[in-house]
Order: C-alpha cells, then sequence, then structure tokens
C-alpha cells in the first residue's frame, strides 16, 4: 500500500487513550455495550470512513478503513462494537439506489443513525446462506417477513439491519444463487410490531442476540436493489469484511506482542528476567514471524480489493492466517504472564476472548480452507 494512515492511526490512538483498560473491564465484567466508545469514534469520524464526502463521509480507500481498526486492536480497545457499520455499508453503497444513499448516509455518518446489525445467519443453515428460510413476501407497498436471525450483533444497538430474506421460494429459481432480497430495515419502527430481539450471553461481551420476525412489515422502499439478487450484494461485501476483520487480528496480535516482550523484560525469576529464556523467547517470536506474514496478506487483499480485481482468496487467506497469528501471539503472552495472564485487570484474558472469535466468525476456518482448496487449487467441491 502506498499509504499507511500513519497520522488516522495517531489520531485513533489519542482517543483511544480515553478508553484504557479500566473502562473495558467495566464494560465485559457487567456484559454492556461501549457505547460512549461508540459515539467518541463516531463524533471523531472514524465510523464514517468509507461514505463518500458527498454524504458526509470521510470517503476513505478500505485501506484506511483497516488502518483504523487495526489501531483500535492495538491500543486494547474493541473495534467489534462498531466494525459492522465499515463492512455493511459496500451493499448500501454498491447497490442501493440514490434516493436510498440521500435518506440513510448523512444520517450515519452524523451518527444519527446507526447501521452495525446484519441478518443473514440463521439457527439451522449456519453458513449455509442459501438455505436460509427466513421469507419476505410481497403484499401491495410493503413486504411481510417471517423467520429467525442469530448472531445479529449489535442489534439491540443498531437503528438499522441489513436483512437477507427469501422472496421466491427455492424450489422456483433456476439458479440456488436466486431468489433472496436484501432489505434495509429501519428497526424502530418495528420493534415490538414484528420484531423482536432476544440477546445471547457469550464468552465475550459481544452483545450479540437472537432476532425474530412475526409478520413484520417492511416498505418496498426498503429493498435494496433488484429482487432476487441479494445473495450477490451481499457476497460483495463479504471479502471487504475478511480483509476488515483480518485487520483487527493483526491489531490483536501486535497488542499481545507488546504486552509480552514488555512483561518478559521486566519479570524477574530466578534473578534473572524471563524473557533471557529460551523458552519465553521462541513462542513470542515465532508469533512475530506469523503476524508480520499475516500482515503482508492482509496487505495484499487490500491491494487487489482496491485495483477492483476479485479478492475472494487473498480475503479469505488474509483472515484465516491473521486470525490464527492473533491466536498464538495470545497463546504466547497468556503464557508469558502465567498467572497473571488470567487477572482481568492486565487485559490479557478479555482480548484472549475476544480475538479466539475470528477462527469461527465471519466465517469458519474450515470453510475457508474449503474455498481456497475448491477455487484456488480446483479440487472437487467437498460440500
Amino acid at each position: 500500500m502506498t499509504d499507511d494512515f500513519s497520522a488516522i492511526r495517531e489520531e485513533v490512538a489519542k482517543l483511544c487513550a480515553e478508553f484504557p483498560g479500566t473502562y473495558w473491564q467495566q464494560k465485559d465484567k457487567a456484559r454492556e455495550y461501549p457505547g460512549e466508545f461508540v459515539d467518541a469514534l463516531t463524533k471523531a469520524g472514524y465510523l464514517a470512513a468509507l461514505i463518500p464526502e458527498e454524504y458526509g463521509g470521510a470517503g476513505l480507500p478500505l485501506s484506511g478503513a483497516a488502518a483504523i481498526l487495526e489501531e483500535i486492536q492495538l491500543q486494547g480497545c474493541n473495534g467489534g462494537a462498531c466494525h459492522a457499520q465499515m463492512y455493511i455499508m459496500g451493499t448500501l453503497l454498491r447497490h442501493g439506489s440514490e434516493e436510498q444513499k440521500q435518506q440513510y448516509l448523512p444520517k450515519i455518518a452524523t451518527g444519527e443513525l446507526r447501521l452495525q446489525a446484519f441478518g443473514v445467519t440463521e439457527p439451522t443453515s449456519g453458513t449455509d446462506t442459501l438455505s436460509l428460510k427466513t421469507q419476505a413476501k410481497r403484499d401491495g407497498d410493503d413486504y411481510v417477513v417471517n423467520g429467525q436471525k442469530i448472531w445479529t450483533s449489535r442489534a439491540e444497538h443498531s437503528d438499522l439491519m441489513l436483512l437477507l430474506a427469501r422472496t421466491t421460494p427455492r424450489d422456483q429459481v433456476e439458479k440456488r444463487t436466486d431468489g433472496l432480497s436484501v432489505f434495509l430495515v429501519d428497526m424502530r419502527e418495528v420493534l415490538g410490531d414484528g420484531l423482536s430481539i432476544r440477546p445471547i450471553d457469550t464468552m465475550m461481551n459481544h452483545s450479540t442476540t437472537e432476532v425474530f420476525f412475526d409478520d413484520m412489515r417492511v416498505p418496498a422502499s426498503a429493498l435494496i436493489g433488484e429482487e432476487g439478487r441479494g445473495f450477490r450484494y451481499i457476497l460483495s461485501g463479504m471479502n471487504a469484511e475478511r480483509i476488515l476483520i483480518g485487520a483487527e487480528c493483526i491489531g490483536d496480535a501486535k497488542w499481545f506482542l507488546e504486552k509480552a516482550t514488555a512483561y518478559a523484560g521486566d519479570r524477574e525469576v530466578f534473578g534473572r528476567p524471563i524473557g533471557q529464556n529460551q523458552g519465553i523467547q521462541f513462542p513470542i517470536a515465532r508469533a512475530y514471524a506469523q503476524m508480520r506474514a499475516a500482515e503482508l496478506m492482509v496487505h495484499d487483499a487490500l491491494a487487489k480489493y482496491e485495483s477492483g480485481e476479485n479478492a475472494g482468496a487473498e480475503a479469505n487467506m488474509a483472515k484465516m492466517l491473521a486470525a490464527e497469528a492473533s491466536w498464538a501471539a495470545g497463546e504466547a503472552c497468556v503464557q508469558t504472564f502465567g498467572g497473571f495472564g488470567f487477572a482481568a485487570e492486565y487485559d490479557v484474558e478479555r482480548k484472549f476472548r475476544e480475538t479466539r472469535l475470528y477462527q469461527v466468525a465471519p466465517i469458519s476456518t474450515n470453510l475457508i480452507l474449503s474455498y481456497i482448496a475448491e477455487h484456488v487449487l480446483g479440487l472437487p467441491r467437498s460440500y
């Protein structure tokens, strides 16, 4: 990349300094949404990074958003509270009508509206998106939606939801990728009137939920693009999502490595710093090498994405390698800290739990390996 966005990184770091470990420890313990942090990011314009300038955003390329999210993680904060606003944006930007963009983007840019909820995954289908069962049937000037979504994070803290639903029965479409449509749902209008939300308690504080649609009516104007082409619209944003998650994992890995290195240099046992022992040095050094290799893969994926090429393979590999690198760095950090690695006050155990998510979400490592096997190596489809 020609621009490492160092000036933006410096400003993000300053903002993050206002939200130290004690802030995140309190939120984690109470399982509360970090609203103050999200509001600060919004006010500073970072969550509008990808929105074009004519709609009130910064108009940055994806690499700019990646730099912001990486820096947030590197500073010990958690971009998972709001990162969806970055990668959901692409569907609206690429496929929304001018009227929809004018209606929503300026308000999202100022923070008047939050676009954080992404309704795709369902309990019975998981990552088999084409088997989703939530239906949206046209009824006059509305669509009537029935079904259920799971792992819809931040639904309680978002005004808008990007929803993928079936508008044509699966047995009536020519291609298996047809028949799904995308809607931009204003949840404020339907919450308690067709839409209900149930929080899911998880290993980390991720504000994730189940959402239920019971004859939920949304106006036909909520449809993004053409009816039946929603799966393609969602796919186009998934590469961006994986690249940005990869950047976050790089930030996590760097945080773990900095913590582990500093502690190994300061902590003395048996009259010498523990970092003098190869048993401590080598896991940290190996994790650093993994992080650097994954970082280069993230940069490669960004370059290919921004050039307009199909970055599917690079995005998948970047996300997988970065998630593995952050976990390796976390493992080395916990081992270096020993018992103190499990104490909440050091933030190591919190970040350890948070970064583990990304080997499962937004897509599991096994599915990435299946993608590489089929689409890169030319092996038979395995599922």
